[in-house]
């Protein structure tokens, strides 16, 4: 598979919006994992697998998986309600609340309107993104544009899913990789001189659309699981330009956080790229594929434990069904 680089640029270079000291920011993030805990050696008692198996092909130990009363909804609003602590935001200054997922329960209605509610923030543009794995970077990107565009002040980017609920567990090529969670930030145009959001590189490959797929209502996720892996790391390029485009070179990273989709893909990406220096996020070996939740949770976990400091240009590459990728540099609150 060939990744089309996609065409055009920012109006703006990376340099000149943190010079302007203008633009949208990170003010803070949020996460939430369920409270099960579930090993290699539990999911090796139910379907054909084993530790060494799992840990070889995708670097899993273990993952969190809800429960039957644990919502993508429940899960957002324990993240987003994090996020808005951590920004310093009341939820009345929010006035947009964007949540990217592809495993809501339900169709109709979407879950970022009644998340909102839930979290107390009154009347806000709602919707959900379902651009699978690469969901938050492109929610990060819509947030960040409508701010740009004077469309919203301050919004919640949330990404949340309940995998667990989409899976065939007699299935091992799946079922032991994908999991349960929601990370969260929140997106201001507040006076935050080391903080700011970057263009954002995007783009599909439609015609690889059915590598992914759930085909009903009736039935599992599935994917090809080689062809998935030989796209993801093609997908460096897009990466590189979203360093450009931010006006980055990727040995001034001070992080790399891509979609948390296989560890051998984290690390063949990295080595693409060329950042020794970068701490790469590896959260899918204690959490799992979380799918949209993956790289804002990472992002959160990295915040919770001190690994980034304000200011940290840290890059960003989200890719899932679609087959849709989306890149950013982002710099930490």
């Amino acid at each position: 598979m060939h990744t089309q680089l996609p065409h055009g640029t920012s109006p703006r270079t990376g340099n000149e919006r943190r010079q302007s000291g203008t633009g949208p920011r990170i003010a803070g993030f949020g996460h939430h994992r369920p409270a099960r805990v579930v090993g290699n050696a539990e999911l090796a008692d139910v379907v054909d697998t084993t530790d060494e198996w799992i840990r070889s092909r995708v670097g899993i130990a273990r993952r969190h998986l809800a429960g039957p009363d644990e919502s993508v909804a429940d899960m957002a609003v324990a993240a987003g309600g994090k996020a808005l602590a951590a920004g310093g935001l009341a939820p009345g200054e929010i006035d947009l609340v964007i949540v990217a997922t592809s495993s809501q329960e339900t169709q109709v209605p979407g879950a970022a309107a009644g998340v909102a509610h839930r979290l107390g923030i009154e009347a806000p543009g709602a919707y959900d993104v379902n651009a699978g794995c690469a969901g938050f970077s492109y929610a990060l990107a819509g947030a960040a544009d409508a701010l740009r565009a004077g469309s919203a002040r301050n919004a919640l980017v949330i990404g949340a899913e309940k995998m667990s609920a989409w899976l065939d567990w007699q299935d091992r090529t799946t079922c032991v990789i994908f999991a349960d969670a929601a990370g969260a930030a929140v997106v201001t145009e507040r006076e935050r001189p080391a903080s700011w959001i970057g263009p954002v590189v995007w783009g599909s490959a439609g015609e690889h659309a059915d590598r992914i797929t759930v085909r009903s209502r009736e039935s599992f996720f599935s994917q090809d699981g080689q062809a998935v892996y030989r796209w993801a790391t093609s997908l460096a390029p897009v990466a590189l330009e979203a360093c450009r485009r931010a006006g980055i070179a990727p040995c001034d990273l001070a992080a790399f956080v891509p979609h948390q989709a296989n560890l051998r893909i984290i690390h063949s990406l990295a080595r693409q790229l060329g950042v020794p220096q970068a701490l790469v996020a590896e959260d899918i070996v204690v959490s799992g594929n979380t799918a949209a939740a993956s790289i804002p949770l990472a992002l959160s976990r990295m915040a919770e434990r001190g690994q980034l400091r304000s200011g940290d240009p840290v890059l960003l590459l989200g890719f899932g069904h679609g087959l849709t990728y989306a890149a950013q540099v982002v710099t930490a609150p």
